[in-house]
């Protein structure tokens, strides 16, 4: 007995153009009709939390116009079931119907979808960045396959309360070797925070970009960018400043020094649930370092977290800051802190975006 109806008429189309985007290639096919088919039955057992699942009680996004893009219980496209995930709009567990490999499936509507995933088509493939494994396209909705994850930086830092030094450098330059390899692309990341980088595999060892969604290409390697929306606690001071274009890979940057410093201290830099109150501290940019943190440690903290753009290292540069070998070394011990105040909340999935920052 069939787990669930297949959909009919499945047809391959011709691989997306120079799709670079994962270690396999990626296949897109060709659905007739992306209707939602049958409902399946009910799954007796589900396969076990891989991260995608939310823990009891979690906020779920309500839709702009009252009802969920993807489908509200397990469905099948094409060889897939895709069971909603609950917490993440746009976003569903997908169960490989003959092999069992789990993935995740990100919903774009069908006339959007290739604007969408055009920095995945742009960039040469990275081990720290996630790829495309498949893309099926219906009459209304594009389907996009990426690998499944074991949960998210923000959560993670949240569960442990902040990083050991150690730790932290060998996943800071897992973070930073993404980053700098989509510069040297010519792909400004732009709402970069803790929450896009995940998983790859049970042992947290691995990190992977999870989103290239709000990126931007450049032309002409012009990283000039006038956008203004992202997540406040990350947004740097030139985007609150200016009227006019900054600079996208030191905006990027800048958002790196925040994640450094929440990975080693557990709590944002420049933090406050008043926006304007926020925004006020970040334009100033004065933050404290606590003292546990190491002399090398701080350097490159501050090296990132400068006013004047100009000023901060670039990605390429992190990576020869002499702050990853000595964090390795046994000196580097992890150290109690007593503060806790402004903790990395526990917020929704989403941060809210800011379309102006007045």
């Amino acid at each position: 007995m069939s787990v669930c109806p297949m959909v009919a008429n499945l047809q391959r189309e011709s691989r997306l153009g120079a799709l670079r985007l994962a270690a396999c290639r990626a296949s897109s096919k060709r659905l007739e009709s992306d209707e939602p088919p049958a409902k399946c039955p009910r799954l007796t057992e589900s396969p076990p939390d891989s991260g995608f699942l939310p823990s009891p009680g979690s906020p779920q996004p309500a839709s702009p116009h009252g009802t969920s893009s993807h489908p509200q219980g397990p469905t099948c496209i094409g060889n897939y079931l895709l069971l909603p995930t609950g917490d993440r709009e746009h976003v569903c567990r997908a169960l490989n119907l003959h092999t069992g490999r789990e993935l995740q499936c990100k919903i774009f509507p069908l006339k959007h979808y290739q604007k969408k995933i055009e920095s995945y088509t742009h960039l040469p493939w990275h081990p720290n960045i996630m790829g495309i494994v498949e893309v099926i396209q219906g009459d209304s909705k594009a389907y996009v396959f990426f690998e499944k994850d074991f949960g998210d930086m923000h959560s993670y830092v949240r569960s442990c309360k902040r990083l050991g030094e150690g730790e932290a450098a060998r996943l800071f330059r897992q973070i930073i070797n993404a980053v700098s390899h989509c510069h040297r692309s010519s792909v400004i990341l732009g709402d970069l925070k803790l929450r896009k980088f995940v998983f790859a595999d049970k042992e947290r060892t691995q990190l992977r970009l999870e989103s290239l969604e709000d990126a931007h290409i450049m032309k002409e390697n012009d990283d000039s960018l006038s956008d203004k929306h992202g997540c406040p606690a990350y947004v740097s001071p030139e985007i609150l400043n200016t009227t006019g274009t900054y600079s996208g890979r030191s905006a990027d940057v800048w958002s790196l020094g925040v994640m450094l410093y929440t990975l080693l201290v557990g709590r944002y830099p420049f933090h406050d649930s008043d926006p304007s109150a926020l925004f006020s501290k970040i334009r100033r940019g004065q933050y404290c370092i606590p003292d546990h943190v190491s002399p090398k440690a701080r350097c490159l903290i501050r090296s990132l977290l400068r006013k004047e753009p100009s000023e901060r290292l670039t990605a390429e540069e992190i990576l020869l800051h002499p702050w990853f070998e000595a964090a390795s070394n046994p000196g580097c011990a992890d150290q109690d802190t007593s503060s806790n105040d402004q903790l990395v909340p526990d917020v929704p999935q989403n941060c809210d975006d800011i379309d102006s920052f007045c």
